[in-house]
């Protein structure tokens, strides 16, 4: 008998065998998104979900099973398990920021795909780790700064790499802050919180709900803050692509100010600019939006966005919303000849594509190295207090080993980038 494919799949026209086996790692607010967003690709079938919070997974149990109408989902509070599992292509990592990569690096070690939320770590040395993992093993990886699959960004930085701008002096961008919080009392660990694996690398803390919230970003023992996790590695990456910079990266790196709460729970950086210097004049000028309205009078234009402003006109850009001087240049098409870029308009859609044919995302572990590079050269510069210098092949500071210790970080036993 010839069964036809979606009595077997129960989706029209795909059959089991064509199908991604997928699973989830991290499923609170961002990662509920991605499962309830990937629930949508007819060619996806999820398989199970991890998180150290029972209401997490259950909670995305619960969409997966009303989708599939079964009970088929399982559930795992630690990642390692699930990672062993032989039926699983792969794996969605939307984890706090200090968790990625030592997920990452097992996802390779058992040869999953992955989908891998921004930023792609919290300290240097993991990024190299990363690049080495992703390469060995041969797995497919999607960074998720999706902002390189909005038609916007793509045109903006395709009017910047043919020069119809003219000389580029400056970007502006504008990151997120933040209003501090005080410190905070210790509260008991509510039940169905693994609060040790939450911690898993990060030094031991007492709990409080604030800290285990989305706001961890803005804790430094598990991000960088507006810098790089909150908002600002989105942005910086499309300054990598416009420069045409995604196999190297910024020469110079200096702190102009900076704050951050003297205590209290959050003590990453709330107001802040510092200025990267690429080898063609440009200068990246990456501020919080607050600070960069004040800094730059056309910004106004563009708060939580991005500003190119060059010799024949500038860009204004951000998710939803682009302008330009002249008017001319939001309707200027890129010719056969000129440099046109990579296009995806779905940046899921576009992982999955590179899942089933093995070819390179439009995020892949090289780009995403080389945005965080620049996260991670504006953390040092402010926490040495001096402008600094950047080998990209070295992947170095110069004759700096104080600025190059901090490429590292401790991690609490026993978990290490080994």
């Amino acid at each position: 008998m010839i069964v036809p494919a979606q009595t077997v799949s129960g989706t029209k026209g795909i059959s089991p065998s064509d199908k991604i086996n997928l699973a989830s790692i991290g499923v609170g607010g961002m990662g509920t998104g991605h499962v309830r967003s990937f629930l949508g690709y007819p060619d996806v079938q999820y398989r199970a979900v991890c998180d150290v919070r029972k209401e997490h997974r259950d909670r995305a149990k619960g969409y997966i099973d009303e989708q599939y109408g079964n009970k088929d989902c399982d559930t795992y509070n630690d990642f390692r398990e699930l990672l062993a599992r032989k039926d699983i292509d792969a794996v969605v990592i939307a984890t706090p920021e200090h968790w990625h990569a030592l997920i990452g690096l097992e996802a390779c070690r058992q040869g999953k795909d992955m989908y891998y939320e921004k930023p792609l770590s919290l300290f240097f040395e993991e990024c190299l780790a990363m690049r080495k993992a992703v390469n060995r093993y041969g797995v497919v990886f999607q960074h998720g700064t999706q902002q390189r699959s909005d038609k916007n960004f793509r045109h903006t930085c395709e009017l910047v790499r043919n020069g119809y701008l003219g000389e580029v002096d400056r970007i502006i961008i504008g990151s997120a802050s933040y209003e501090p919080v005080g410190p905070q009392a210790e509260m008991p660990v509510p039940e169905g919180l693994d609060y040790n694996m939450w911690l898993g690398p990060a030094p031991v803390k007492p709990y409080t709900d604030l800290r285990c919230t989305r706001q961890f970003t803005l804790i430094n023992d598990y991000s960088l803050g507006c810098l790089s996790g909150a908002w600002g590695i989105h942005h910086v990456d499309i300054a990598q692509w416009s420069m045409n910079a995604d196999t190297t990266g910024p020469l110079e790196v200096e702190g102009i100010f900076f704050n951050k709460p003297e205590n209290g729970l959050f003590d990453t950086y709330h107001t802040w600019e510092v200025h990267h210097k690429y080898s063609n004049g440009t200068t990246l000028m990456h501020m919080d939006h607050i600070t960069a309205r004040k800094k730059e009078p056309m910004y106004i234009h563009n708060n939580m966005g991005m500003l190119f402003v060059g010799s024949e006109g500038w860009v204004a850009v951000k998710r939803g919303f682009i302008d330009a001087y002249p008017k001319s240049l939001l309707t200027k098409v890129i010719g056969p000849n000129e440099d046109k870029l990579y296009e995806s308009n779905d940046h899921r859609r576009n992982f999955l594509d590179c899942v089933k044919s093995r070819e390179e995302t439009i995020c892949p572990i090289e780009v995403a190295v080389r945005s965080d590079t620049v996260c991670h050269q504006a953390d040092i510069t402010f926490r040495t207090g001096k402008k600094l210098t950047w080998d990209p092949a070295m992947e170095k500071f110069p004759n700096d080993p104080t600025a190059n210790r901090l490429l590292s970080r401790p991690m609490r036993a026993p978990w290490s980038l080994n």
